[in-house]
């Protein structure tokens, strides 16, 4: 008999520690690199840690999206996509801004990777 408590429980599991092995990554480039570069230096640092954490990730690029049957061709660029289940936005700002939290809320939702927590 499948429960599927468990198996959803075990997904938030994996989920949670996913999140915490991308985080601990972007704290070590961060720490490592201290603030100021463009987001392509954090970037590339940030793949290479992964890398070496074991972690699958893309760096898709720009992303065809369809709204309302219409194909965009130039809607938006996926910075980095952690196991398929992690979508990182990188920015290089002094704060995030409603507009910064909207553009990967819109990300989310034209790629299909809702979270739970937002």
């Amino acid at each position: 008999m499948i429960h599927h408590g468990d198996t959803e429980a075990r997904s938030e599991l994996l989920h949670e520690e996913l999140t915490e092995q991308v985080i601990g990554a972007a704290i070590e480039v961060h720490r490592a690199l201290g603030p100021g570069l463009l987001e392509s230096a954090y970037e590339e640092c940030l793949c290479r840690e992964l890398n070496l954490r074991g972690l699958a990730f893309a760096a898709p690029g720009p992303a065809a999206s369809r709204i309302q049957s219409i194909k965009l061709d130039c809607g938006y660029r996926l910075d980095l996509v952690v196991d398929d289940a992690v979508v990182l936005e990188l920015k290089c700002v002094e704060d995030i801004l409603p507009v910064h939290e909207a553009q990967l809320l819109t990300y989310l939702k034209l790629t299909g990777k809702h979270g739970h927590d937002h």
